[in-house]
């Protein structure tokens, strides 16, 4: 039978329906990774993030600025304009913006008018990566950030990467929760036949969520081989935990040795990649990428090799999400449904934890808008 029985297919929606998916709203009050740290510049970097509008730039002394990328007089992007001194100058009509978002001039007005500005974002820098914070400012705590202290450290050689994502970012965070399909979607980079057999056991938590998956004994792919020194080895390790950290920040961590040495004659290789999802639209997403290892430090070539093997294979990712969102984009809601095996606990967990949160944000934020209407005046109008 190609298709569920009526009743089971009205359960199987009913469950979808606690999922979050690409018409999930945002959730705003968190950190996300506006750009790497090199983008960030004394130019003027245009950028959307969760459907908004953004503009960074660096002031004079090297701090990092998001404002939004709007001019609050007629709309026109301050991209667009220039940057002069710590001051964005609209192209449009030459209004000045401080990097608090607030107008400090208007050509065309003897006299400043007041309360004229544009929204400004939190945003931290730490090491490779210019966080932002796009919801409630006074929410806005750096120890909300997700652990990332491996980036930067001079025991890890890293190396770091972006692709834009033709899909929403629900989809992604579920991909690298739940690795099974390694074995078919990356046959050809670093998948192995027995990835998706290889026992398993996951754990749940409050905002936390990983599977843990060793793939014991195996036979590397050559992106891991060659760089471990496991070549032709039959009896490798290969012990994977998959972590969920926040709805922008996913990281994998993998450790490699050889199984039938004794665990104190192990020479145990460890890489860690960071997966840094920040919705752009709902249907796609700035994917940013950071790889480490903890072995070969000084090896450029390792780096080099390590980088463009992976990329290959995160790419078929890339191609993968873009093909399952046009499926979500061209069948009709009363015809899509899911269904979910055992290996599918964590994100679906994962996904119920994000439309938790993101239903919740967005009723709070439509009863703000409801009382912000209830005590504005019947019939306003600002002019300068």
């Amino acid at each position: 039978m190609s298709i569920p029985p009526l009743p089971v297919l009205q359960a199987l929606k009913k469950s979808s329906s606690t999922m979050a998916n690409r018409s999930t709203p945002f959730i705003y009050n968190e950190w996300y990774v506006a750009a790497f740290s090199e983008e960030v510049t004394r130019t003027l970097l245009p950028r959307i993030l969760l459907d908004k509008r953004v503009v960074m730039f660096r002031t004079e002394d090297g701090k990092p600025v998001a404002l939004s990328d709007r001019c609050a007089h007629r709309a026109y992007p301050l991209s667009l304009g220039a940057l002069d001194g710590d001051t964005i100058v609209c192209g449009y009509h030459g209004f000045r913006f401080n990097c608090d978002g607030n107008c400090t001039e208007v050509p065309s007005s003897a006299k400043l008018p007041g309360n004229i500005g544009v929204a400004s974002y939190p945003v931290v820098e730490r090491g490779l990566l210019v966080w932002i914070w796009l919801g409630d400012p006074a929410l806005a705590d750096e120890s909300r950030l997700p652990e990332q202290e491996w980036i930067g450290q001079d025991s890890w050689a890293t190396s770091h990467g972006y692709f834009e994502l033709k899909s929403n970012y629900v989809s992604m965070h579920e991909n690298l929760l739940d690795l099974s399909h390694l074995s078919f979607l990356h046959a050809k980079t670093f998948g192995t036949p027995d990835y998706a057999k290889a026992a398993f056991k996951s754990e749940v938590g409050d905002g936390y969520f990983a599977l843990y998956r060793d793939v014991v004994p195996t036979t590397l792919p050559p992106l891991w081989a060659k760089p471990t020194g496991l070549e032709g080895c039959e009896t490798a390790a290969r012990i994977v935990k998959s972590e969920f950290k926040s709805p922008a920040f996913h990281q994998v961590n993998v450790s490699f040795y050889d199984n039938k040495l004794a665990e104190k004659d192990r020479n145990v290789s460890r890489i860690k990649t960071a997966h840094i999802l920040t919705p752009q639209t709902h249907s796609s997403c700035h994917y940013f990428i950071v790889h480490g290892r903890d072995f070969g430090l000084e090896d450029d070539s390792i780096t080099q090799f390590m980088h463009e093997n992976l990329f290959k294979a995160f790419n078929e990712d890339v191609t993968g999400m873009a093909a399952l969102e046009e499926v979500w984009r061209t069948t009709a809601p009363d015809e899509m449904y899911e269904i979910s095996v055992g290996a599918d606990g964590p994100s679906v967990a994962m996904r119920r934890y994000i439309k938790r949160r993101a239903d919740a944000e967005a009723q709070s934020r439509t009863g703000e808008v409801a009382i912000a209407r209830e005590g504005a005046p019947a019939d306003t109008e600002a002019t300068a």
